[in-house]
């Protein structure tokens, strides 16, 4: 029979995703494509333990159902951390739990996205961003992101012009670019959407991630009523888990609330009861610190190699996060060398996906958390022999 699918579906962008997932399981192949944290780093032994402790001592209610906002001492977990490490001041009932915090880019459009309006983003922006917005059909404008945060120019613009209804961004180790805004960039932002109703949308993934351990203030300490914050315990605990939270105004997560529980009625409830115990068991910031000393190796490991053997590429060089991004010498295109890549046993993710509005032809992104020392070295290698036989072409 003929399926009559939403016209939502219909016009949904294509996504590049299934052909990376196929190449990069492929085992042989060396992948800088994915966008996983490093599983060595995962403390399976801590988790374990306090999966056992839950069993033991409370199996009856972690295994029942529970409340679509979450569980409370989690998320006066969350909330404390906030006021100690950044200053904010978070209360348990301004954090709900997600699905890792990919979901609260879908509930977030849900509530405020009609077709038609419009929503700004980076450009370069986070390909699950575009994804999830896209389904309810938005004008999505996007904002040249510079290697100290947005074009304020264009910014400044965007937010006079457009109505739009919240802007989304990643100030910390941005998700493809690895940019990381200004201190001087993050007030501008807050200044001017103060002179608008456009909500920021503050992405931060990537906020316990720097190499040098130290915290960069959120664009929300200076913009606290008209700003919400996503955050997810993926890439610091275990991404399997899928626990996330959104930072919010009451007035937010009531309706947030709503579409949540029409969704999925709450979180993981058992995997929310662990993950408490765990954190309450165990010292997270020392987790963190061996976390960011080694992905800050690999980083530098990565930009050394590329600088050594592929100087006629220029790269990003973060700050912290699990990415960077690559410019590609003038006529070579992402696309081959994701196809002559993966043909050499290394995969990259071409650019051209994050580029809403068209482009990225030129560019790869590269993940260099996941790969242990050894596979960055031999990748980097057969990358280069990828790019030097596209240029010799």
């Amino acid at each position: 029979m003929a399926f009559h699918f939403a016209d939502r579906i219909k016009r949904a962008p294509a996504s590049f995703l299934s052909e990376l997932f196929a190449a990069s399981n492929n085992p042989s192949i060396i992948s800088f494509a994915g966008g996983l944290p490093s599983s060595a780093l995962i403390d399976t032994e801590g988790i374990a333990q306090a999966t056992r402790q839950v069993m033991e001592e409370d199996a009856h209610i972690a295994l029942q159902y529970t409340t679509t906002d979450g569980y409370l001492p989690l998320r006066e977990y969350i909330a404390d951390r906030y006021r100690t490490r950044l200053g904010l001041p978070a209360t348990a009932a301004e954090i709900q739990i997600v699905n890792g915090s990919q979901q609260c880019l879908d509930l977030f459009a849900k509530i405020f996205l009609n077709t038609g309006d419009h929503v700004g983003m980076e450009r370069p922006g986070y390909l699950g961003a575009i994804e999830a917005f896209s389904l309810y059909e938005p004008i999505i404008d996007t904002v040249p992101l510079d290697d100290d945060g947005p074009d304020l120019a264009v910014f400044e613009r965007f937010v006079k012009t457009r109505n739009a209804k919240f802007f989304y961004g990643i100030p910390n180790s941005q998700n493809p670019s690895g940019r990381t805004y200004s201190l001087e960039k993050r007030r501008a932002v807050a200044d001017i959407l103060r002179t608008s109703d456009t909500l920021f949308y503050e992405d931060d993934a990537f906020g316990e991630l720097f190499f040098d351990a130290k915290p960069r203030m959120p664009v929300t300490k200076y913009l606290p009523d008209q700003s919400v914050i996503s955050g997810s315990f993926s890439k610091i605990i275990a991404p399997g888990m899928r626990i996330g939270w959104i930072y919010a105004p009451e007035d937010i997560l009531t309706p947030f609330n709503v579409v949540k529980q029409a969704a999925d009625l709450h979180s993981n409830f058992f995997c929310q009861k662990i993950l408490h115990r765990y954190l309450t068991t165990h010292d997270l910031d020392d987790h963190i610190r061996h976390i960011t000393r080694v992905y800050g190796r690999k980083c530098r490991l990565m930009c050394d190699l590329l600088d050594d053997q592929l100087p006629q590429l220029s790269h990003t060089t973060p700050e912290g996060g699990m990415f960077l991004m690559a410019i590609l010498p003038p006529g070579i295109s992402s696309r081959r060398v994701f196809d002559e890549g993966v043909m050499q046993k290394v995969a990259v993710l071409p650019g051209m996906p994050f580029y809403v509005d068209g482009g990225g032809e030129e560019t790869i992104r590269l993940n260099f958390s996941n790969p242990e020392d050894e596979m960055i070295k031999t990748g980097i290698e057969r990358l280069a022999n990828v790019i030097k036989g596209l240029i010799r072409q």
